[in-house]
């Protein structure tokens, strides 16, 4: 048996992107059938592959609610994506290879348009394909990722764009008028103020019905004649809209302005936007990080 030294650990290591402690048992479990450093080298690699692909599995199983918003918009601002990617930790979230394959995910479908995540993930990307690209660094990193979703763009009049909270947060929306500053100031109130819609009449009916359901519930307990309850009922329910709907909502940097006023003064008008929370509506697991280190020291020492 060849002799494994730290050196064939680093050459394995940035074969293969493994962790250290990976390198070092693929190369003791290859030691058993290779005579040769070459073979050593080689069946280790292989070892690890297969690994790699073992933890993709089983990482799989986890629920990944954290993550980034990527944005991609083409030069001329005609053409743009968003796709928000999802990982289990904040950590991750903020890793260099995890952040260039969520940008490259919104340039591919800015620019190839696919119908859905499912077509997203078979398209061609570094001369592989996304899904294995994908499997790739969940390998790499020990962590499960997933395409949650996307949305592009070909934009009536000009897109552009906001970021906010360490790419938490996300909105594309699309103008035609005014400039760039109203552009950038309503995508940051979007951002900020979390619309549902862009006018009142637009507002999901659900959402509109989940609220006087609500709104019943109180006035029920009030023990007002019923048509006063009718009334308070649709007084919810209006004020709930006028309150999610963006051209309603005040602009947040001048609360004596609702963003219509604000549209209307600058000769400007909103076809459509998109907002994106990560991880929004994703049940996320709470975790005790003093169990999990005394596991994880429990597990090394067997």
């Amino acid at each position: 048996m060849a002799e494994i030294t730290a050196a064939m650990v680093k050459e394995l290591r940035e074969k293969t992107d493994a962790p250290m402690m990976e390198c070092k048992r693929a190369l003791t479990e290859a030691g058993g059938v290779a005579t040769t450093v070459s073979e050593l080298m080689e069946k280790a690699e292989e070892i690890l592959r297969v690994k790699l692909g073992n933890k993709a599995s089983k990482a799989a199983s986890r629920v990944a609610a954290e993550g980034v918003v990527a944005i991609h918009i083409s030069a001329d601002h005609k053409l743009g994506a968003m796709v928000e990617v999802n990982c289990e930790t904040d950590f991750v979230a903020k890793n260099d290879d995890f952040l260039a394959l969520s940008a490259k995910l919104a340039e591919l479908v800015a620019t190839q348009n696919p119908v859905d995540v499912a077509a997203l993930a078979a398209m061609p990307i570094n001369g592989t394909s996304v899904e294995d690209a994908r499997k790739a660094l969940i390998g790499k990193i020990g962590e499960n990722l997933s395409i949650r979703r996307f949305v592009r763009f070909a934009a009536k009049g000009t897109l552009n764009n906001y970021i906010h909270g360490g790419a938490k947060v996300g909105v594309l929306v699309d103008v035609t008028g005014g400039d760039v500053t109203l552009a950038k100031d309503v995508a940051m109130h979007i951002a900020a103020s979390k619309p549902v819609a862009l006018s009142i009449k637009d507002v999901p009916a659900r959402l509109v019905e989940k609220e006087r359901d609500i709104a019943r519930q109180k006035a029920a307990e009030s023990g007002k004649p019923a048509e006063i309850v009718a009334k308070m009922v649709e007084g919810s329910a209006a004020k709930f809209m006028k309150e999610v709907a963006l051209l309603s909502q005040q602009f947040v940097k001048d609360d004596k302005l609702t963003i219509e006023a604000l549209l209307k003064s600058k000769g400007a008008v909103i076809n459509a936007f998109t907002l994106y929370v990560v991880g929004e509506g994703i049940e996320k697991k709470v975790t005790d990080f003093a169990a999990e280190v005394k596991e994880a020291a429990a597990a090394a020492a067997r």
